[in-house]
């Protein structure tokens, strides 16, 4: 019956069934016993546990207050849809309910309402969940939690809420409990995020539920639930707490307090969360798994607009580094050795996309110097995860282009550490580095077999130190061996470490040891490519399949360089094998050969001609050519297929073309951009076919071809999708950003073009700039100057380009290539120039805003700069008044990229821009007077923008308002006139010489450089010289006087002096062409220019006479004259000038009379062309004179007439006159009638001479010489050779039958005052050195007795055999060669070797025959020869055995021959020496006797 009356007393039921109340119990109880302080405070502690323990808090209050107490049911205060609200239940009303309770219950408020409300939480998470492990509240839950959660901010307001207890209260349903509830608590301040943790008794238990709810909630974002803004909110909000509160920075070191549980649990949540993470990426997450979104989403966190307000802390880098540490560390499983072997497979590309974008984030908070000192760190302290930490270092050299030279530095301390103390961990750390930097190609690290040539290559590498590094090298590659890849085995092998001789043996030892391995593979070392892919993470190629690579790559390289790749030509000496039976029958492939040679065809013939393709392969391949075009149809079967092949890697790169051009427009996908490059970069390498990627190294010098480029068809449409993706990325960025806060995509989409295909870039640039650039469009117009601005940007890691003659042959920066391809001749092109000029210049200055002018100057070509004034200065009047300070204007990018682009008005704000007008205080890209006139040359006056006369106003402007008056520091003239002329004339001839004058004509006097554009130029030349003439006048007091000659023929003689000296061919024609254009510009210019305003009786040969003269006898009678005269334009003008200058002193007659006579000793040319002239020179001149004075023609012109009248009547049937003084004067005229007889009529005439002079003889036959020299040299002679030889002839004969000596005609000297300086100075220098050509081309005409009859005659003509040695030896026999259009045999002489035959036989046969006293002159003929002319037998036998016909000639004579001589050549070279050595025989016999 007891069990049965516990639960009666229990209920409070007492006698008769009354409920008995709580009171009353306890009475009863206080009854039965006494009281006691101790006992009645356990009794307190006890009722205050029973309370809080008791689950169900509305039951108790409504016990305690009895029935009325029902409303103040908290399930009803937060049920908001309830009929009985909060609006009817005020807080202050439930507050001062919990208090009564508190007083009666005697525990504290707080405890009691903490306990309520964390019962009310619990309720609230246990309402149905949409999810199996929710961690969201529903709508519903949301609403309820609101409320509530206002309640107890009430409680704490009024002090009536223990946070303890409540935190103590929430983890007795941490099972039930989600963390949306745990962050609002926190963002709402009802308990921080960190109380709450910190009063978990079970710090690991607390870190697994945070956890399990984070990876509930990252899924869930990634799932795009309907709360996914909350769900970002809270975990943006739990991250900042945990890094911040987890990484803070430890202030007070000496505490002894025990530490802060909040910083162990939030640095624990973050580690669970990123080992789970890499654990999900090391088993192979599978795509859109839930655990991969779990993974995405915390990836996520890392970026900067989820760690918000924090960032700016120190607590996020050192989050960063600690992440960088645990994913470099984090389960290292993976040996070196592993790594070795497996490490192709973790490039950049090949990485998991999730951990990439994980690098990438990591990166925007740590700099590269930290990356490299982080991972350095880590490697020297920890054991690591090798496939983590190589996909960090391709991750590194992808991103950062300044990580190169970082991961550089750092290999070459660990190689100095490793072979120092002979380390093996630093050099297996540092080989790792630089193979994995390498997979990511040339734009992002040097090749490996670059990389270990450098290192090992030379005496300068780490092994040469001493044996023992060599022994450690060695030693380490050779336990490499087991585990390396075919790759680098052939690496090893083809460019072995260089060792000194005595240790040869430890490297045929590791060789043979790779060669062993390699046979394992089953790769051999013979059959290896040229061009092997070293970065290639694919198998061997099979040898055919690479031959056929490396043929295609050789023929790229041969079209850019213009010559056989350096590696072709190792391979064919060094690597025969391959070479014979894998690259030349792939080159060699039998096909139809096209009309116009190709680059395969021209590469092909190219190893012929070097003796690289054997005789019989040659052959064959020709005769399969022929067959092949008989039968076109079949050849072609081979190669239908090959488009195709090509569809598949150009679509991947067009689709990864197109995922990047996504990422631009978009702001928060930056991060992405470096690897979407990464992407691009291995795309194009499949879609160009390349096999190499460093070979690009091999190209010191790109070839390129402006008038004329061409691309293959492949190339040119991956080029083309690489540029059009370039520009419209650039398009899609500006619409985002300016190009200053753009970021590096566009520096590193132009390394990967770069790096992959520079050459071809460059070529279609040069097609669509130089050739299609008015029909670009807007967005390709700045797509392509933001292109050319980026490789200015590289300009140092560029090769030079060669754009091929007649441009220089000093090769062109690729900026300055720029400059080059922007034309200036046309209204369409000067629009598009401009348009160019104004995009490049405005990107560059907003991209490079904060950089210093000297960068931005080396990111722009001068040349462009330059062009740009240019333009402006031309195309808008309104650039051409001064700026003043208030027109600066500001720069903005947003106006060119639109559709409606204005071009004038972009133009015009970059000209008055601030920073622009800074840039243009440097001396190097403000645009000269000079820079003017050579962009002003190039316009074509009848495609101008300008109309004729704006081009005129434009050209008064520029000359006498702008530049003349400009300091010459800032490329003006300083005022004067002179200099403006000088600056003037040197440009028309430095325009005339280069490459921009095109289509020269040489016949043109009036069209300078075939170019109509010139003659306005002309016009302000001519006006600033007439200036300049007036000045010269006597009358006037300031100015030049006569005595100080013109500066026009000081600039002659400076640049004629610059110009390279000798009788070769380029040397010749560029003097010559130099000397033209001299004589087009004075002809230009009043003739006064010639010989002076007027002469003066004390001083009659004025310094512009003496100039003139000089320039006649020095230049102009070497390539100015023809047949002992000049052109009949230039002597018009002189006698022009000659006469008005003469006509103005006092007695005219006798002046002319002086000058002239000072002609025939100074500059005789001048009379020889005025009688050669003098048919349409004399009415000229006539009148001139009868203008002025009624006299006869001064006395020395009448003796010009005579000559002329005493030709005439000679070559008339009538009887002859007697030849009039000077001798030389008639002869000359005579000759020149003489050329103008047709030719059978020629023998009669000359019979006459037998009754002339002597003297007169003597200088017809020189004359004669000459005219015959003449028809062999010049092409549009008018005299044939047969009839100029039988000129010869006849006179030679009548002077023998007269016996007149002629002789001194072979030997004149400037000493010789009676013939030498005299004809010397009417003769070309080319003539007289070719004397003894026509010396023995007279042989037949010689008389038998001459020899007898004449001392000098033995003299004469050995002196001439030799000198016809010496021209053949010299390779001047072209001198001697007939012109173009005839026959190629030499009137009655055939070719020269024969000519030298009969010499030496016609010496041989006289020689005997000669007198002792022939022999006494022989001395002088010693003393004019070289050295081998008096060799002995031993010593000619001895050189000819050396110099083989056919072969390279011997040291001994190779600086006086040429390096490659013919059989004929060499023959006539040995037989001259021994016919030398006879000739002094002889001479020494003849001697004696």
């Amino acid at each position: 019956m007891a069990d049965l009356r516990v639960p009666n007393a229990a209920s409070g039921q007492g006698p008769g069934g009354r409920r008995r109340s709580w009171a009353e119990l306890l009475a009863g109880r206080l009854k039965r016993q006494k009281y006691h302080p101790e006992r009645a405070q356990k009794l307190k502690d006890s009722a205050v546990r029973l309370l809080r323990s008791h689950q169900d808090l509305n039951a108790l209050l409504l016990e305690v207050e009895g029935p009325p107490c029902k409303k103040l049911s908290l399930s009803k205060l937060i049920d908001c849809d309830s009929s009985e609200a909060y609006a009817n239940h005020s807080s202050s009303f439930i507050g001062s309910a919990l208090q009564d309770q508190a007083s009666r219950l005697g525990i504290p408020v707080g405890v009691l309402s903490a306990g309520m409300v964390a019962s009310s939480v619990g309720q609230v998470c246990t309402a149905a969940a949409e999810t199996s492990h929710p961690v969201l509240l529903t709508v519903e839950q949301r609403k309820k939690l609101s409320s509530l959660l206002e309640f107890a901010q009430y409680l704490l307001a009024h002090s009536m809420f223990s946070r303890l207890s409540f935190c103590q209260e929430l983890w007795k349903i941490q099972n039930s409990l989600l963390l949306e509830v745990v962050w609002h608590l926190h963002v709402q301040g009802i308990v921080s995020l960190q109380e709450l943790l910190e009063s978990h008794p079970d710090m690991h238990a607390v870190g697994a539920w945070l956890f399990r709810n984070l990876c509930c909630l990252c899924e869930q974002i990634e799932a795009s639930c309907q709360h996914a803004d909350v769900a970002r909110a809270m975990l943006s909000d739990f991250v900042q707490m945990f890094v911040l509160r987890g990484f803070q920075k430890n202030s007070d070191l000496r505490r002894t307090v025990e530490p802060e549980k909040m910083p162990q649990v939030a640095a624990d949540v973050l580690q669970r969360m990123l080992i789970f993470a890499l654990d999900a990426l090391a088993a192979g997450v599978q795509e859109e798994s839930s655990t991969h979104k779990t993974v995405r989403c915390w990836f996520g966190v890392f970026s900067g607009h989820v760690l918000g307000s924090v960032i700016s802390t120190d607590s996020p880098k050192r989050f960063f580094s600690h992440t960088l540490t645990q994913i470099l560390t984090h389960s290292p499983l993976l040996k070196a050795s592993d790594a070795v072997q497996m490490q192709r497979e973790w490039s950049f590309a090949r990485t998991h996309p999730l951990l990439t974008a994980l690098y990438r984030r990591l990166f925007v908070m740590l700099s590269p110097e930290e990356l490299v000192g982080h991972l350095q760190e880590v490697l020297e302290t920890q054991e690591v995860h090798w496939q983590r930490v190589l996909s960090f270092v391709s991750a590194l050299v992808v991103c950062f282009p300044e990580a190169q030279q970082l991961l550089e530095d750092w290999v070459a301390r660990l190689m100095a550490q490793a072979f120092e103390s002979c380390q093996l961990d630093s050099m297996v750390t540092a080989f790792l580095v630089v193979r994995q930097a390498a997979l990511e190609g040339p734009s992002a690290f040097q090749s490996y077999a670059d990389w270990f040539k450098a290192s090992f290559g030379s005496t300068r590498g780490y092994h040469g130190c001493s044996k023992k590094a060599l022994v450690f090298l060695f030693t380490f590659l050779s336990d490499l061996v087991p585990f390396e890849s075919a790759r680098y085995l052939q690496v090893h092998i083809l460019h072995p470490p260089l060792v000194p001789s005595k240790y040869r043996s430890l490297l045929t030892d590791y060789i043979s040891l790779a060669k062993t391995r390699l046979a394992d593979l089953k790769v051999s070392i013979e059959s290896m490519g040229l061009y092997e892919d070293l970065s290639s993470a694919g198998d061997i190629t099979e040898p055919h399949s690479q031959a056929l690579q490396d043929v295609e790559k050789a023929i790229m390289v041969f079209e850019h360089t213009g010559k056989i790749p350096v590696t072709v030509m190792e391979a064919s000496i060094f690597r025969r094998p391959y070479y014979v039976s894998h690259f030349l029958p792939a080159l060699l492939t039998p096909r139809v050969l096209p009309e116009a040679p190709d680059s395969r065809v021209a590469f092909i013939e190219s190893l012929k001609r070097a003796d690289k393709i054997p005789p019989s392969l040659y052959s064959t391949y020709c005769q399969a050519c022929s067959a092949a075009e008989e039968k076109p149809e079949d050849a072609a079967l081979g190669v239908r297929a090959e488009p195709s092949s090509a569809e598949e890697p150009l679509e991947q790169l067009t689709a990864a073309l197109g995922e990047l051009r996504a990422s631009m427009a978009d702001p928060s996908q930056c991060d992405v951009i470096s690897a979407q490059v990464a992407v691009i970069s291995e795309r194009l390498r499949a879609a160009l076919g390349h096999s190499e990627d460093d070979s690009s190294a091999e190209i010191s010098k790109i070839q390129l071809s402006i008038n004329a480029p061409r691309l293959e068809p492949r190339e040119c449409m991956a080029v083309d999708l690489l540029l059009t993706s370039f520009c419209q990325n650039l398009m899609a960025a500006s619409s985002v950003a300016p190009p200053e806060r753009q970021g590096p995509w566009a520096t590193l989409f132009m390394r990967t073009m770069c790096g992959r295909v520079l050459p071809a870039v460059l070529t279609r640039l040069c097609q669509l700039l130089h050739h299609q650039g008015p029909s670009l469009s807007a967005p390709h117009v700045l797509g392509l100057a933001a292109l050319a601005v980026h490789l200015g940007e590289s300009r140092s890691a560029l090769p030079e380009v060669d754009v091929g003659p007649p441009a220089p042959d000093a090769g062109l920066p690729v900026p300055a290539l720029f400059d080059s391809l922007l034309t200036c001749r046309t209204r369409d092109s000067l629009l598009f120039c401009l348009k160019f000029c104004t995009a490049a210049i405005s990107y560059s200055l907003c991209k490079f805003s904060s950089q210093s002018r000297d960068i931005l100057r080396s990111y722009l070509s001068p040349g462009l700069i330059k062009k740009f004034q240019f333009l402006v200065f031309r195309l808008f009047s309104e650039a051409r008044q001064p700026l003043s300070q208030e027109d600066a204007a500001s720069l903005s990018w947003r106006p060119l990229y639109l559709p409606s682009a204005d071009w004038q008005r972009a133009a015009l704000s970059l000209w008055t821009h601030r920073t622009f007008r800074e840039l243009l205080k440097e001396e190097d890209v403000h645009l000269t007077y000079q820079d003017w006139l050579y962009l002003e040359l190039e316009i074509q006056p009848e495609a101008d923008a300008l109309s004729d006369t704006e081009r005129q106003d434009f050209h008064q402007w520029a000359i006498y308002e702008h530049f003349l008056p400009k300091s010459s520091a800032s490329g003006g003239c300083d005022g004067d006139v002179e200099a403006a002329c000088t600056i003037l004339v040197n440009a028309l001839m430095d325009f005339h010489q280069s490459s921009r004058s095109y289509d020269h004509s040489e016949n043109s006097d009036l069209v300078f450089g075939g170019r109509p554009g010139n003659e306005d130029i002309i016009s302000r030349l001519q006006e600033m010289v007439a200036d300049l003439e007036l000045q010269q006048d006597p009358s006037v007091p300031l100015g030049h006087t006569p005595s100080q000659g013109h500066f026009l023929f000081g600039i002659f003689c400076r640049r004629l002096q610059a110009l390279t000296s000798g009788w070769s061919v380029a040397a010749s024609l560029q003097r010559q062409r130099e000397l033209l254009m001299y004589k087009r510009i004075l002809l230009r210019l009043p003739s006064s220019v010639l010989c002076g305003s007027s002469f003066q009786a004390e001083q009659p040969i004025t310094a512009r006479c003496k100039q003139f003269f000089h320039l006649v006898n020095s230049e102009m009678r070497n390539f100015c004259s023809h047949g002992g005269a000049l052109t009949q334009d230039i002597t018009a003008h002189f006698f022009r000038g000659l006469l008005n200058a003469c006509l103005r002193s006092r007695d005219p007659s006798l002046m002319v009379d002086f000058m002239l006579a000072k002609c025939q000793t100074k500059c005789p040319l001048i009379l020889t062309s005025a009688l050669l002239w003098w048919p349409s020179l004399e009415p000229v001149l006539l009148c001139q004179w009868r203008r002025h004075c009624q006299s006869p023609l001064p006395r020395e012109l009448q003796k010009l007439q005579e000559g002329r009248q005493f030709a005439s009547d000679f070559l008339s049937p009538n009887a002859a006159s007697p030849a009039p003084n000077p001798a030389w004067l008639s002869a000359a005229a005579l000759h020149f009638a003489i050329q103008q007889v047709r030719e059978e009529n020629i023998r009669k005439q000359l019979t006459k001479l037998d009754c002339e002079r002597e003297e007169l003889l003597v200088f017809l036959f020189f004359f004669s010489l000459m005219g015959l020299l003449s028809s062999h040299l010049t092409s549009n002679s008018a005299t044939d050779p047969s009839k100029a030889l039988d000129v010869c002839a006849a006179v030679l004969e009548c002077l023998e039958k007269r016996k007149i000596s002629w002789l001194a005609l072979f030997q004149l000297t400037e000493s010789d005052l009676r013939l030498g300086r005299l004809l010397l100075r009417v003769a070309p220098d080319q003539h007289t050195r070719l004397l003894p050509f026509t010396f023995y081309s007279l042989l037949s005409y010689f008389h038998d007795d001459a020899a007898i009859r004449e001392e000098a005659f033995l003299h004469v003509a050995v002196d001439m055999y030799l000198r016809l040695v010496q021209l053949f030896v010299a390779g001047d026999t072209s001198t001697v060669s007939p012109p173009a259009g005839r026959s190629l045999e030499l009137q009655g002489q055939g070719n020269p070797v024969e000519l030298i035959t009969k010499a030496r036989l016609f010496l041989l046969q006289l020689i005997p025959r000669c007198p002792k006293k022939s022999f006494s002159h022989m001395a002088e003929v010693t003393s004019r020869h070289p050295p081998w002319a008096t060799w002995g037998t031993r010593e000619i036998t001895a050189a000819w055995a050396t110099c083989p016909p056919g072969w390279q000639c011997d040291a001994t004579v190779s600086a006086r021959a040429p390096s490659l001589w013919s059989e004929a050549q060499w023959t006539a070279w040995a037989e001259d020496l021994l016919l030398s050595h006879s000739c002094w025989l002889i001479v020494g016999t003849a001697t004696q006797r």
